[in-house]
């Protein structure tokens, strides 16, 4: 049954409680740095939520052509994880799988669409697949020189890849070379772990992996701009699912102008409403 809670959340959370989370969702050293508290914080209201499947370990959300995809990876010491893409299904929660990566071999990471074809980017194996975005046939592959990918989303002529650390790779559609690099800073410092990608009427907003944060960056210049603190979100989701990871994917609906983010393991993809 189709969700449609008029409601903010509310409450008063202890912050220690909200920051203790230990999760780990990738097989890697690396800690975010804080996000400095003078970046201006957005404001946003929670208008809707949306049933989710808990088994998915999300790592891309995006919209295309009315319907939400979304990309999932597969931990070793998840093993009921899988590595898909599929269409998620608002009303219902479900998840109509799609594409299916062998987990032995590749952790699927985060994807976009761009001139009718869909890019898929993998963890650690330095390769990304293309497939044709209506029949979900693969129909190419590409390597990146990027130690790690993450996230993909594209501003219409580039794709723009990230890879855990705090620089944007811009990629040509066409060979999937690299155009350029973006660094990003945060009040003049490196905003390293940048995650799940969404590029929103000329800016590009990134989950900080391992916090409750989204980033406003401007392409521009690669400074962080703003940021959303979504740690009541984030609460919500450990309060309804125990085994709920971190906060991670952010997509935008340019029909509808609606925003929407969720979790790893979340049982709630949230619609969230700020000035964008």
């Amino acid at each position: 049954m189709l969700l449609k809670k008029k409601q903010h959340l509310i409450g008063t959370i202890i912050l220690a409680t909200l920051f203790s989370c230990n999760n780990n969702p990738k097989p890697t050293e690396r800690n975010s740095h804080a996000i400095v508290s003078t970046i201006p914080n957005i404001s946003y209201s929670v208008p809707n939520y949306f049933p989710h499947d808990t088994t998915l370990f999300t790592e891309g959300l995006v919209f295309y052509k009315g319907e939400l995809f979304e990309s999932t990876g597969s931990p070793e010491d998840l093993p009921q994880t899988e590595s898909l893409i599929g269409i998620d299904n608002l009303a219902t929660g479900k998840f109509l799988k799609k594409i299916e990566l062998d987990k032995s071999i590749y952790f699927g990471e985060g994807i976009t669409f761009l001139n009718d074809k869909l890019f898929q980017l993998t963890y650690k194996n330095q390769v990304g697949f293309i497939y044709d975005a209506k029949s979900f046939k693969e129909i190419g592959q590409f390597n990146y020189s990027n130690k790690e990918g993450w996230s993909l989303t594209t501003d219409g002529k580039y794709l723009i890849l990230s890879d855990g650390t705090s620089n944007l790779t811009y990629l040509d559609p066409t060979d999937l070379k690299p155009v350029k690099t973006l660094s990003v800073t945060i009040n003049g410092n490196p905003q390293d772990s940048l995650n799940e990608l969404e590029y929103i009427k000329g800016f590009i907003y990134a989950n900080v992996w391992m916090s409750n944060s989204i980033v406003k960056i401007n392409p521009a210049n690669g400074q962080v701009v703003g940021r959303l603190d979504l740690s009541l979100l984030t609460q919500d989701a450990r309060n309804k699912n125990p085994d709920a990871h971190v906060l991670n994917g952010i997509a935008y609906d340019s029909t509808s102008d609606k925003i929407y983010v969720t979790g790893k393991m979340w049982a709630n993809i949230y619609e969230i409403n700020f000035n964008h």
